[in-house]
C-alpha cells in the first residue's frame, strides 16, 4: 500500500513538473515571438507633396483658323506683366502637414522597442524589464558633446536638460515613482540624437510610471515574462534540466534524476555481496521518483 501512495505521488510530481516545464516554454516563446515583432517595426513614413499637372486643352482641327486668332490674343495677354495669380477660381491652398500624434494606448507602445512595456510621453520615451528602465530624451542636432548636457540622477529623482548660451532647457525633471540604485545607473549621448539613461530598479516589479504625477500605463497589458538574461545561474540550470527531461520524456528516455539513481547503482552493481553481480545491468527494474534525488 506504501508502494502504490508513493507511485502515486511520483506521478503527480512528474505531471506538475511537466506542466511547469511546458508553461516556461510557451512564455519564452512568446517573449522570442514579441521581440521578433518589435524589430519589424517601421518608422511611418513622411508627408509627400502632392504636385498636380493641367494639361493644356486639345483643340480641334476645324477650328483651327479661329484658335489661331485666340493664341495670337493671348501672346499679347500673356507678354504683359500682370498682378493676378494664374491659379484656377476655386483652388484650395495645401494644408499644412500636422504633427503626428504621440501613440496613446498600451498596444501602440508595446510595438515600438523605445516604449516597450513602457509609455511614450512629450518630451521622452521609457522601456522597463524585470530589472532595468531605458529612458530616450530627444535632443536638438547641435547637441553632440557630453558638456551640452545636465543630468543628474539620485535615487529617487531625475533632471535631464541641454545647455543653451548660458541658460538650460529642462527636458525632463521631477520625482521617481520608485527607488533607483544609483551605482548601477548610467546615461550616455547619442550626438544629435538622444540622451539615453538606464536606471537599475531598486526592487525587482514593473513600473506604471518614470515620474509621480504622470499618466501611469495599465501594467495588466504589457509583457510581464522575465528575460532568460534576468534568470541567476541556479535557475538558468533548472530551466536547462527541465527542457531537457521534457524532451527526454517525449524519446521515451531516461529523465535527469533517473540518469544520477542509476549512474550510482552501476557503482555497486557487480561489487562483491551484490545480488545482481554478473547480471546485465537493467535500468527498467527501478521506478524512480523526481523527488528522490537531490540537484
Amino acid at each position: 500500500q506504501a508502494f502504490k501512495v508513493f507511485e502515486r505521488m511520483a506521478r503527480q510530481d512528474d505531471e506538475k513538473r511537466r506542466q511547469e516545464l511546458e508553461a516556461k516554454l510557451r512564455k519564452k516563446e512568446e517573449e522570442e515571438e514579441a521581440a521578433a515583432s518589435a524589430e519589424r517595426v517601421k518608422l511611418c513614413p513622411a508627408a509627400q507633396e502632392v504636385e498636380v499637372e493641367t494639361t493644356a486643352e486639345h483643340v480641334p482641327a476645324s477650328d483651327a483658323g479661329g484658335a489661331a486668332g485666340m493664341q495670337e490674343s493671348a501672346v499679347a495677354q500673356d507678354a504683359a506683366p500682370s498682378p493676378v495669380s494664374a491659379e484656377p477660381p476655386g483652388a484650395v491652398a495645401p494644408a499644412e502637414p500636422r504633427p503626428a500624434e504621440l501613440p496613446t494606448r498600451q498596444e501602440e507602445f508595446q510595438t515600438n522597442p523605445d516604449s516597450y512595456n513602457g509609455a511614450v510621453r512629450e518630451n521622452y520615451a521609457w522601456s522597463q524589464d524585470f530589472s532595468d528602465l531605458e529612458i530616450k530624451v530627444p535632443v536638438p542636432k547641435h547637441i553632440i558633446k557630453g558638456k551640452q548636457v545636465s543630468v543628474d540622477i539620485s535615487n529617487s529623482t531625475i533632471r535631464v536638460a541641454v545647455l543653451e548660451g548660458s541658460s538650460q532647457r529642462v527636458l525632463m525633471e521631477g520625482k521617481l515613482t520608485h527607488k533607483i540604485n544609483m551605482e548601477s545607473s548610467l546615461w550616455s549621448l547619442e550626438p544629435g540624437k538622444c540622451i539615453l539613461i538606464n536606471l537599475n530598479k531598486g526592487d525587482e516589479y514593473w513600473w506604471n510610471a518614470i515620474l509621480e504625477g504622470e499618466e501611469q500605463i495599465d501594467i495588466d497589458k504589457i509583457n510581464k515574462e522575465r528575460s532568460m538574461a534576468t534568470v541567476d545561474e541556479e535557475e538558468h540550470a533548472m530551466l536547462d534540466r527541465l527542457t531537457f527531461d521534457y524532451h527526454q520524456k517525449l524519446q521515451g528516455k531516461p529523465q535527469s534524476h533517473e540518469l544520477k539513481v542509476h549512474e550510482m547503482l552501476k557503482k555497486g552493481w557487480d561489487t562483491e555481496g551484490s545480488p545482481f553481480r554478473g547480471q546485465k545491468f537493467d535500468p527498467s527494474m527501478f521506478n524512480i521518483s523526481p523527488g528522490a534525488v537531490q540537484f
